[in-house]
């Protein structure tokens, strides 16, 4: 009887161990995700990075990050991460009740092997291309002496005005924005999609003379309300004046990292005069992710 008894036990105790090296090989298995990313920028407290895998045509998240040192590495479930064809990095509320990806995708790369080379005009746009010509002038009051303390993005140098920016049109979640830098402060000349229209702050903006006075272009005259430390009107010769791409919504007042033109105004810059900004892009995010 005992020797039945033990030989039962035994029984029962091979049973368990295979049972449990069954439920151990089914269990999911994850690898390393590694990303190496250069010109990313901290977001902020209401905001972080996400990365996300296309496998079968659907996002997989990798995990979320704040930190922009580099690299990171992530543990993600191995079978969906040799399935996957693309990466792609969104940017994400902080506190996020929505699975799915948001609108604004700043990095996106295929997979070569086991190797994605991301980039941000492959899903932002493509900012190759892009040229720029502003003006300096002051259309919004009816003083012309202080004509170098506004900057319009036109060009006049046919005699009338026509755009002065030529900009690929941007992915959803995203928003160009003008600039003028003065002694290291960017100061905001309006947010816009179409270049060939007034910006967001046309009617609104308190630096104006008279708001809505302007030309039909994005531009600003920095006439009032100076911020601390500033005194308007100013001379925005020596100034860098910068097309930056922002992701909306935004709550960073400074330019985000994306700055397809920027340009230094001449110290012999004539008022009402068409300058050449050149052609970008000046700064783009990129890098690698590999998996392993």
């Amino acid at each position: 009887m005992k020797k039945k008894m033990i030989l039962g036990v035994l029984a029962l105790g091979m049973i368990a161990s295979s049972c449990s090296s069954d439920d151990d090989n089914s269990s999911p298995t994850n690898s390393n995700l590694t990303l190496n990313l250069d010109g990313l920028e901290a977001l902020g407290n209401d905001f972080v990075y996400e990365g996300w895998i296309i496998v079968d045509g659907s996002p997989v998240s990798t995990g979320t990050f704040s930190s922009v040192d580099f690299p990171q590495t992530f543990s993600v479930n191995s079978t969906q991460l040799e399935a996957a064809n693309t990466f792609v990095l969104s940017i994400e509320p902080a506190v996020d009740t929505d699975p799915a990806p948001a609108a604004t995708k700043i990095l996106a790369g295929d997979f070569s092997g086991t190797t994605a080379s991301v980039n941000s005009n492959s899903i932002v746009a493509d900012f190759g291309a892009s040229t720029g010509t502003y003006i300096l002038a002051t259309p919004t009051d009816t003083d012309d002496t202080n004509e170098e303390s506004g900057v319009w993005f036109l060009d006049n140098s046919t005699g009338s005005a026509v755009a002065g920016l030529n900009l690929p049109t941007l992915a959803d979640g995203w928003i160009y924005e003008g600039w003028a830098v003065l002694d290291g402060t960017p100061i905001s000349t309006g947010t816009f999609l179409d270049p060939t229209t007034a910006d967001d702050n046309a009617a609104t903006s308190i630096f104006k003379g008279v708001a809505g006075n302007g030309p039909n272009y994005p531009g600003e005259d920095y006439l009032q309300n100076a911020p601390e430390g500033m005194t308007f009107p100013t001379d925005l010769k020596g100034a860098t004046i910068v097309i930056s791409v922002e992701p909306s919504p935004d709550n960073d007042p400074a330019p985000f990292t994306l700055k397809p033109l920027a340009h230094v105004v001449p110290d012999d810059a004539m008022t009402h005069t068409a300058i050449t900004m050149g052609s970008g892009p000046i700064s783009v995010v990129s890098g690698t992710v590999i998996r392993n």
